[in-house]
């Protein structure tokens, strides 16, 4: 597998706090990562690095072998990077269509040409129906966003994330606050996305049963450090892992 993302001696501090320190990490195509860990571990900061809604104190950032280490967020879009967030991050009051559609004009060049009506932009809007209909929001397009359930939200802003046809796509705990059902369809999506867009995913998670189920490479972090990274069995028998973070998950 080549590399898609290596971040390199990486941290980050904000005041007296070390939120991320000396992270080394390297991210294959082809591959499915966890990013997992406590509270306060450096999960999330590690993905607002390698995005750029953050600028690291220290260390380099490569995507696809190109530095990237000071490139703004919508210049690592355009390479090919994009995310999802902890925080539900959609315009309730667009349509789930318009949601979509924002990043799918972006990408083609589009958001720039003033006073275009969105019925003139027919392959961008086809472009967005075909991506609703992968997700399963085919039938809502025209429904506001906020209008959505929160499960059919989460399932919006990963169409969102995937709009900008990325090749790496961080996701910021995508299974936060759905149930049982609701997982079980984002989980599923994520393997469809990834076995047929051929989207190289990084999820940070806190439910291990998403985990395990669904990842090929665990990074564990823990005070803002890597303690430990490999395939899932690997992870489940690692001591360290269990006594700072996981315990008695692993063996349910």
């Amino acid at each position: 597998m080549s590399d898609l993302l290596r971040l390199e001696g990486v941290s980050k501090r904000f005041g007296e706090f070390v939120a991320v320190h000396d992270v080394t990490l390297f991210i294959p195509a082809g591959r499915l990562t966890a990013i997992i860990g406590p509270n306060g571990a450096g999960k999330t900061t590690v993905i607002n690095l390698a995005t750029g809604a953050l600028a690291p104190d220290a260390g380099a950032i490569r995507f696809k072998g190109d530095p990237v280490t000071h490139l703004s967020i919508h210049d690592r879009v355009r390479r090919g990077l994009s995310r999802s967030f902890q925080i539900m991050n959609i315009f309730p009051r667009l349509t789930v269509l318009q949601n979509v559609l924002l990043p799918v004009l972006c990408r083609r060049g589009r958001t720039g040409v003033a006073l275009t009506p969105v019925e003139g932009e027919r392959e961008a809007v086809a472009e967005v129906e075909r991506i609703l209909g992968e997700i399963g929001l085919l039938d809502q397009r025209d429904a506001p966003a906020g209008a959505l359930s929160h499960g059919d939200q989460r399932l919006l802003e990963l169409g969102i994330a995937i709009a900008p046809g990325p090749e790496l796509c961080f996701l910021d705990e995508p299974s936060a606050g759905l149930t049982p059902v609701e997982r079980a369809t984002v989980l599923e999506l994520i393997r469809k996305l990834f076995a047929e867009r051929h989207t190289t995913f990084v999820i940070v998670e806190h439910d291990m049963d998403v985990v395990f189920s669904l990842s090929d490479w665990i990074v564990v972090m823990n005070r803002g450090r890597v303690l430990a990274e490999g395939p899932p069995a690997e992870i489940r028998e690692n001591r360290e892992v269990r006594e700072v973070y996981l315990g008695e998950e692993l063996t349910a």
